[in-house]
């Protein structure tokens, strides 16, 4: 003993007191264990939240426990899935009290059935037992489905997550159709020209040998230089009805023939004519 030190053989720990302290200790400050909280030392209530964001319900909470367990899903063991169940309901009531209202509802389903389960049930002559819990598994089995269902949907790939969409343009080859002069559209130009002839028109008493090969050579001397010519200029007004009659006979024959092509931009638009070999 050391007496003149104030120091006995009780007062000083052995290596296995200390070892026993260092285990039983709550925490360690700059590697001294601490055997008991300070008196002042201060813990926020919401430093311990605890947060089940991983769960998206009741049902996705108890699918969690029972495979975690490896239990199956047929032959489920209500007392020690509801207590840990309850465990999980407590720590959200603590937090979250909004969040926690669906999970008490599957509490008092939980309770119940496994109540149901534990009390005897008299005997019955030739009654169908049916298991409490069916109803349960019914639902979880439902969830499971849906819930594999969609990890398959969503690992499908997706656009403007996995790959880009692709635009496709499609270039249009605009090709230039004249429009097709029906009859009825020459038989209105014809019609015009009469009308204008009978205003223009001198009493001539004469006889007159006209001839339709004439006509057309001079129609195609008026085209000779390629372009569009108005239907109207290729006719002379002052020979009469019987030169336009002469004149059209020969522009038709020309048409038959091939050796003009006449068209129209639109309905009641003029009328044009140009010779077919220069029309490319």
């Amino acid at each position: 003993m050391m007496e003149g030190h104030g120091l006995t053989e009780e007062t000083c720990p052995t290596p296995c007191e200390a070892n026993e302290a260092a285990n039983d200790a709550l925490a360690r400050l700059y590697g001294e264990p601490m055997l008991e909280l300070p008196k002042d030392l201060y813990i926020p209530p919401d430093a311990l939240r605890v947060f089940l964001e991983a769960f998206e319900g009741p049902l996705d909470l108890l699918l969690y426990l029972i495979r975690r367990a490896n239990i199956d899903v047929l032959d489920i063991p209500m007392a020690p899935l509801t207590v840990q169940y309850l465990e999980y309901v407590e720590a959200m009531r603590a937090s979250n009290l909004e969040l926690a209202a669906e999970y008490l509802l599957m509490a008092a389903m939980l309770l119940e059935i496994k109540s149901r389960m534990l009390l005897p049930r008299p005997p019955r002559e030739e009654a169908i037992e049916i298991d409490p819990r069916a109803e349960l598994v019914r639902r979880l089995l439902e969830y499971e489905q849906t819930k594999l269902a969609a990890a398959r949907l969503d690992a499908l790939p997706r656009a403007g997550r996995d790959f880009e969409r692709v635009g496709v343009f499609v270039t249009e080859k605009i090709v230039e159709r004249m429009p097709e002069v029906s009859l009825h559209d020459l038989q209105l130009a014809w019609l015009r020209l009469m009308k204008r002839a009978r205003l223009v028109q001198h009493h001539h008493v004469e006889r007159e040998k006209l001839s339709v090969r004439e006509h057309m050579t001079l129609i195609l001397r008026k085209l000779h230089g390629g372009a569009f010519v108005v239907f109207d200029t290729l006719f002379d007004l002052e020979k009469g009805p019987a030169g336009l009659v002469v004149s059209f006979l020969a522009m038709l024959e020309l048409v038959k023939e091939a050796l003009v092509v006449v068209t129209q931009n639109e309905a009641f638009a003029p009328i044009y004519v140009k010779l077919a070999d220069s029309e490319h």
